[in-house]
């Protein structure tokens, strides 16, 4: 799952977020860069992965029971989702090749080929079954368990007993092979050739006149994965079971000049099961979570975070990669896995927004305009800035601890957030106004006039300032509340934790139901009958006077904040610098022409829209771009 502003984790964890938030992407070489799971993938722990393929924005995913999960990155701000496809098959699938996402094939148990077109998958061979409904005993059964193909759309898929298939373009034909040992893998050369390998030793090399020979290989290994190297010769890998030892052993092995030679390391490995290019070496995976990085006879392990079995090695264009295997898994070293997908940066998109130069590299919390049209943004380590006529400008701080939101009605400004402090500025000096003396952040505030203001955050804190003191006030919950929006005194709505809305009537606060398990982490409206709400995973519900309703966004960034005014309209931002705007009643997505992460928002009554975020980015947008 995306991070949020606030993050879905216990309360004693919250402040490590925070920090963990700033920590950003770090480049680490291949030797150190940690491997963890892909948030919300969709397979389960019952569920095994067996290979994948990628490009063009988009990750197709093979596994048991015919699962082909599909990973969409959209160019064009649509978002980016994990879908489960619809296929023709319950069989498991074990390979995928393409020349593209519309001519993708895959192959699997009972010799199933399925073919996808860029709509539907087809079947084009295997799973034959009898006048019972039992699988057929016959050759189109044979199981397959690897497929390559080259770039003139030629591919060839191996199995049991020797089984060579090659798809011409237009049909699927058996090649004779000179073994009925079971094949795994196989792998096309630039210059035409293709090999094959399997069990007991077994290499197989396909000539240009389509004639497979059997290479001499002394060594007795059961070959898993093959690779062709940039020199001509071949990585092969795999394992056997050593009754000395106890269990299956990995094994490399290296085909140069016409000669196997077994590739020796210091570090027993598990049984390993594929090879795959990447960064300038070898990227490989085996039983029990085992990753390594091969580079010049020196091989690297590296942190798995996992103990279960991993299958294969999907490339991604960037140069990244996904390893897939058992109980669901998918792992990548990116810190980013949707900016690991994303094709290679094109010109810059024309944006109405422009990057402002900014006194801090600290994260901003959250921007405010006061009641004399100043704006002020907040953020860690006591940051808070000011928009003066030159610039951004940082005002001396509160205190050392992180600002989360500010509030102005008049009768100064007030900056609240850790551990429950508020502080006052009056112009030149910060002074302490309310200390709650407990570990809980202040997420938001809002005020109807100078003596009557209203803060949330952590555990269901709801403070009321009367012109006098803050009190506590009764939320009915303990859930965090992470933003507040008010009409008048006697009409407010705090929004927080799976879709949790309060309102308050001028008395108390009672639940307003929404609709949505979506964390939401921004509220705001323009009356009472025309308010909405932001979250997780691109959430956004509208109440309209009488009910709310969700709106669809296809996003999977989150929405982090909301705000609006007649002259500058209605806007969202939210997680890898998403920026939505309403117009003409829809919600469209506008480039920001920024990555990082937008934390708020602010519409202006002079008509320009702010938005604040990760590393001190500010960023405008201009009155005169607006479009109504």
């Amino acid at each position: 799952m995306t991070q949020a502003r606030h993050g879905d984790i216990p309360q004693a964890e919250r402040r490590r977020f925070f920090s963990q938030l700033l920590d950003g992407a770090r480049s680490r070489t291949p030797q150190r860069a940690p491997w963890r799971r892909v948030p919300e993938v969709g397979a389960g722990d019952g569920d095994v992965l067996w290979s994948g393929w990628a490009g063009d924005g988009e990750v197709f995913v093979v596994g048991d029971e015919g699962m082909v999960l599909r990973y969409t990155n959209a160019s064009d701000g649509a978002g980016q989702q994990w879908e489960r496809m619809s296929v023709p098959t319950t069989l498991p699938l074990h390979g995928l090749w393409g020349p593209s996402p519309d001519r993708l094939i895959a192959v699997g148990w009972m010799g199933t080929i399925l073919h996808y077109d860029g709509a539907e998958w087809h079947r084009q061979r295997g799973g034959v079954v009898d006048d019972e409904g039992r699988f057929a005993a016959c050759s189109e059964n044979t199981p397959l368990f690897a497929i390559d193909g080259n770039a003139a759309g030629h591919a060839w898929a191996v199995g049991d007993n020797g089984m060579i298939l090659h798809f011409d373009g237009i049909e699927w034909h058996a090649e004779r092979c000179p073994t009925r040992v079971n094949l795994r893998a196989v792998a096309c050369a630039p210059d035409g050739t293709v090999y094959a390998a399997g069990g007991e030793g077994t290499v197989l090399k396909r000539n240009a006149d389509g004639r497979w020979t059997s290479l001499d290989c002394p060594l007795g290994s059961g070959f898993h994965a093959l690779l062709v190297l940039d020199d001509d010769s071949l990585l092969l890998a795999g394992g056997r079971y050593f009754v000395d030892q106890g269990g299956f052993r990995g094994e490399l092995v290296r085909y140069r000049h016409g000669e196997f030679q077994a590739l020796t390391f210091e570090t027993p490995m598990p049984r390993l099961r594929a090879l795959k290019a990447y960064k300038g070496g070898v990227l490989i995976v085996g039983d029990q979570g085992h990753l390594y990085y091969l580079k010049d006879l020196r091989l690297d392990r590296l942190e798995s975070n996992s103990r279960h079995d991993l299958m294969d090695i999907i490339t991604l264009p960037t140069g990244e990669a996904l390893a897939v295997g058992d109980f669901g898994t998918l792992m990548t070293a990116a810190s980013d896995f949707t900016a690991a997908l994303a094709p290679p940066p094109a010109a810059a998109t024309p944006t109405a927004w422009e990057t402002m130069a900014s006194p801090t590299e600290r994260q901003l919390w959250g921007i405010h305009e006061a009641s004399d049209g100043t704006c002020y943004a907040c953020g860690e380590a006591g940051t808070v800035l000011r928009l003066e006529a030159d610039g951004w400008h940082a005002l001396p701080a509160p205190s050392e601890l992180a600002v989360h939101c500010l509030w102005d009605s008049g009768n100064g400004l007030f900056a609240a957030g850790q551990l429950g402090r508020i502080y006052r500025f009056d112009g030149s000096h910060w002074q302490l106004h309310f200390d709650l003396h407990l570990d809980l952040t202040i997420l938001s505030m809002w005020g109807s006039d100078p003596d009557s203001i209203y803060a949330v955050g952590d555990e269901g804190l709801i403070l009321h300032y009367d012109g006098l003191g803050w009190r506590r006030m009764p939320s009915g919950t303990t859930s965090a509340l992470y933003d507040l929006w008010g009409w008048d005194a006697e009409h407010l709505l705090a929004v927080g934790d799976f879709g949790l809305v309060l309102r308050y009537n001028g008395r108390e606060w009672a639940e307003f139901k929404v609709g949505t398990e979506s964390f939401l982490y921004g509220v705001w409206g323009c009356g009472l009958d025309d308010i909405t709400a932001v979250g997780l995973s691109g959430a956004l519900a509208h109440f309209n006077g009488q009910r709310w309703q969700l709106e669809p966004t296809r996003l999977r960034d989150d929405l982090l904040s909301v705000s609006g005014s007649p002259a500058a309209g209605v806007c969202a931002v939210g997680t890898r610098g998403r920026v939505l705007r309403l117009e003409n009643g829809q919600w469209r997505s506008e480039p920001s022409g920024c990555e990082r992460g937008l934390r708020s928002v602010c519409a202006t009554r002079g008509g320009s829209l702010y938005a604040v975020g990760d590393g001190g980015t500010i960023l405008r947008r201009n009155p005169q771009c607006h479009a109504a």
